[in-house]
């Protein structure tokens, strides 16, 4: 799922912040939801969340990591 859909989704739940980071470690910024791919995330699916308790592991599309 693109890191923009992820985002979302959490929206939907009713939590409007959450967290993303560059999964591979270079610590680049994701300026175009929509050009990452979530790869892993914490907590994991369907542990209830609260504001800034998620935090989205995201590679670029197209990078190792990326299973779209």
């Amino acid at each position: 799922m693109n890191l923009q859909a992820a985002q979302d989704l959490i929206q939907k739940a009713g939590v409007f912040f959450s967290r993303s980071k560059d999964a591979t470690g270079a610590g680049r910024r994701q300026v175009l939801d929509r050009n990452w791919v979530v790869v892993a995330q914490t907590p994991a699916p369907g542990v209830p969340i609260g504001e800034g308790d998620a935090v989205l592991s995201v590679v670029k599309k197209g990078e190792s990591g990326d299973c779209s």
